[in-house]
């Protein structure tokens, strides 16, 4: 076998691609994690993630993936046999979903099709029905990983809100934040859920919970059971984290770079990067399809992700056919589609540490792909997206 030359592409929505500055920062030996540089520097972090999740509450960092700080959640927030209202979004819902059901939770859940955010109608539908306010909290994933769909956050406390109803609203901001407009305190969400491979541009190992002062005193009275995920000894003062067991290290001198990178490109100014890449992206999509034999699997423009697209081919055609093709042949990693999706839909990520140059390269890749397997579909999407791209870029940051 030929070996590969040149670099592969990861565009895959998380892991996604890290910097050399980053790489750099966490090429170091170990620090004991109880001296006074650590603190120093996770104090720097803290301020930081506050900053990121624009919130003046308290965050709290656990040697965790995604999937560990959704528990953190719920464990800290809820009882046995408390209600909690969902929305069917996708796979990363439908996971979260449960996972609440395993602790004991009962789950009023909004069926989806898997091609539209969260409804706030819907929401507000169900919050006035439960007339005994027993639902405890309202769990959202923010950018829905698995379809490419957002839900419309701000839409969605104003649900809570006009349905005058005490619940939390918990979100999963795990592929958004970095990447898209998150603002904690201003949509009053009570806990947010982050992840450190994705818009933040680290290895995989970082959980994240932000969380209001409204969810800390609700975790006085929770009754599920806690303890690597307990917030309260690591909030010993109710703002300022401590740490009760060895976090890990190197990935904080990453994490301080992730943000210093951030801060000096600008939140606006990043935001705005994704969206135009995920809008070339689009104008892609949206050329190879005109036959019919590819689309978006999300359906509303103002649910569009920045993060990451879900493309779906017609029936008949493997999505992992041409995500093999991607990989083996043209050196690109793609997205798998997930669950319902599996075989019918790729993805492409693009967030994180990327430019143009290298989306259009993934572009092209995945139109040889799409001619290499035989899925119906016109010529021009790399085209269409360079286009896009060549075009003045726009003055200001996109919210």
């Amino acid at each position: 076998m030929v070996a590969a030359r040149g670099r592969q592409f990861l565009h895959t929505p998380g892991p996604t691609n890290m910097p050399e500055r980053i790489l750099r920062a966490m090429d170091r030996a170990a620090m004991d994690h109880r001296c006074p540089d650590f603190t120093r520097l996770a104090r720097d972090c803290y301020a930081g993630l506050r900053w990121l999740f624009r919130t003046e509450g308290a965050v709290l960092v656990f040697s965790s993936a995604g999937h560990g700080v959704w528990e953190a959640a719920f464990v800290n927030t809820c009882s046995p046999g408390e209600r909690i209202l969902m929305a069917e979004t996708g796979a990363f819902s439908q996971w979260w979903k449960e996972m609440a059901e395993g602790f004991g939770l009962a789950v009023d859940y909004l069926p989806g099709d898997w091609r539209q955010g969260a409804d706030p109608a819907a929401v507000e539908a169900a919050l006035r029905d439960d007339r005994q306010r027993a639902i405890r909290a309202v769990a959202i994933v923010h950018n829905e990983t698995s379809t490419g769909v957002t839900s419309r956050l701000a839409a969605i406390r104003g649900a809570i809100d006009a349905a005058d109803h005490p619940a939390l609203l918990i979100v999963d901001t795990i592929s958004s934040l970095a990447s898209m407009d998150f603002r904690m305190d201003d949509w009053r969400i009570d806990v947010a859920i982050g992840g450190s491979q994705k818009g933040l541009m680290l290895p995989p190992g970082l959980g994240f919970n932000a969380v209001s002062a409204k969810a800390l005193a609700a975790g006085q009275s929770a009754r599920l059971p806690r303890a690597y995920w307990d917030w309260r000894p690591m909030l010993p003062n109710g703002r300022d984290m401590d740490f009760t067991c060895t976090p890990a290290v190197n990935l904080f001198f990453a994490l301080k770079e992730a943000l210093a990178m951030l801060a000096e490109e600008g939140l606006p100014e990043v935001f705005q990067r994704h969206h135009r890449l995920a809008e070339a992206t689009r104008q892609a999509v949206r050329a190879w399809g005109e036959d019919g034999g590819v689309h978006l699997q999300s359906r509303r423009a103002d649910e569009h992700s920045n993060s990451v697209s879900a493309i779906r081919l017609a029936d008949g055609h493997d999505a992992e056919a041409v995500r093999a093709l991607a990989r083996d042949r043209f050196s690109t990693v793609l997205g798998a589609g997930l669950l319902r999706l599996r075989g019918r839909a790729f993805r492409i990520g693009h967030l994180g540490d990327l430019n143009e140059p290298m989306l259009l390269g993934a572009l092209a890749a995945c139109e040889m792909a799409l001619k290499a397997a035989g899925v119906p579909h016109r010529a021009g999407g790399v085209q269409a997206a360079l286009g896009y791209l060549a075009a003045p870029a726009p003055k200001g940051g996109a919210t």
